[in-house]
């Protein structure tokens, strides 16, 4: 039996690593032996064993507890920690995804202990190498062993980079995966369990949802003011939901931007205006939010592809992507630092002037199953 770590540093990766293990368990639990390892990366509140169990799958196997820290003192610790486990468990692969310090990491010690090492989500480029997140892309894949491509471009791009063809494996996206079967559950769930349906029933028309908390557009008054000035701007005729992330709460209270924000739960009557204020939620009640909205503002990569992938119009606040085909395809519209773009756009889309979109190839709800599949036939 074939015996895989997985490894996740971040509830994102777990959403993307989730539909794996469940094809798995259901139709491949003879030949692989799959081993959950949580780096501990990023601590999430949300993260407890309900979270787990929304995503149908069992608590990890290992929590490595590395916490918060510098990039190198993270990607240190994870190594060190991760490193031990490969000891106990002699994987005979090691299964990373996206681009986080946990993805590096795991890798780094894998190839180090001559394991194969598997990358999930490879071949992303941005092309803009001052993102942490590009450097993980690139050095993690300059080692991989095999790789799942979630678009065409991620093939072509580790091709040219001279990635041995036979390696390379277009099988479309886990995470639209997890986007399908989070919205069975949610049709099956009791809408009153849900803690954002009393707020959305108090929305008196359209909304639109909001997420960000790239250091380029949080971590400095002078790129954060004129963003939010916009965004209130907005806000005059259309409501912005928005779960702030706990870095972005931080910065905007230094700055003294939370006086016009608005408390969602501050009222009962209906909602027709202004930024409405959440902290962080579970994926399944952000959801139930967003799939219903006019449109969604974001500096997210995930966002970008699951609004594509639902035909959400998305405007994201970034001056590149390293998910294209959400441009050349999806609904996606880059804005980067042009506000008077954000707010045009805005316009465009509720007077009904959306642009095409289509959903990409291979975005089918079906990547786990091809991922099982290579990975069952493969021969040591």
């Amino acid at each position: 039996m074939l015996k895989i770590l997985f490894v996740a540093g971040a509830r994102p990766n777990f959403m993307k690593i989730a539909p794996i293990l469940r094809e798995i368990r259901q139709n491949h639990s003879q030949q692989i032996h799959p081993v959950l390892v949580h780096t501990g990366q990023h601590y999430d509140e949300n993260m407890s064993g309900a979270f787990f169990a929304e995503l149908g799958i069992d608590q990890p196997d290992y929590n490595l507890e590395v916490g918060s820290g510098s990039h190198a003192r993270q990607t240190a610790a994870i190594m060190v920690a991760f490193e031990q486990v490969c000891q106990t468990e002699q994987p005979d692969m090691v299964l990373v995804v996206g681009d986080v310090n946990s993805t590096i990491a795991a890798g780094l010690v894998a190839k180090k202990m001559n394991v194969r090492l598997v990358h999930v989500e490879a071949g992303l480029r941005s092309g803009d190498r001052t993102m942490p997140e590009e450097i993980n892309r690139l050095a993690t894949d300059a080692i991989t062993d095999i790789f799942f491509t979630t678009e065409q471009q991620g093939t072509r791009n580790l091709l040219q980079e001279g990635k041995p063809a036979d390696s390379v494996h277009f099988v479309g996206h886990v995470m639209i995966d997890n986007l399908f079967y989070q919205l069975q559950r949610l049709k099956e769930r009791p809408v009153q369990t849900l803690a954002t349906h009393p707020f959305k029933q108090r929305l008196a028309g359209q909304y639109a949802c909001l997420t960000m908390h790239r250091p380029s557009n949080v971590d400095r008054e002078e790129d954060l003011r004129p963003i939010m000035a916009a965004l209130l701007d907005i806000a005059r005729n259309l409501p912005i939901v928005f779960p702030c992330h706990p870095r972005t709460r931080a910065k905007l209270e230094a700055f003294g931007l939370t006086q016009d924000l608005e408390d969602p739960a501050g009222g009962t009557g209906p909602i027709a205006s202004g930024i409405q204020l959440f902290p962080p939620l579970g994926y399944d009640d952000f959801l139930y939010l967003w799939k219903d909205a006019a449109l969604v503002m974001t500096d997210s990569g995930g966002l970008q592809e699951e609004t594509t992938a639902l035909k959400v119009p998305c405007l994201t606040l970034r001056e590149n992507t390293e998910r294209p085909i959400t441009l050349d395809e999806g609904s996606n519209v880059l804005i980067g630092r042009d506000m008077d773009l954000l707010r045009t756009s805005v316009e465009h889309i509720l007077a009904g002037r959306c642009k095409p979109s289509s959903v990409p190839n291979l975005w089918d709800g079906q990547a786990s199953r091809r991922i099982a599949e290579v990975l069952t036939a493969w021969k040591p």
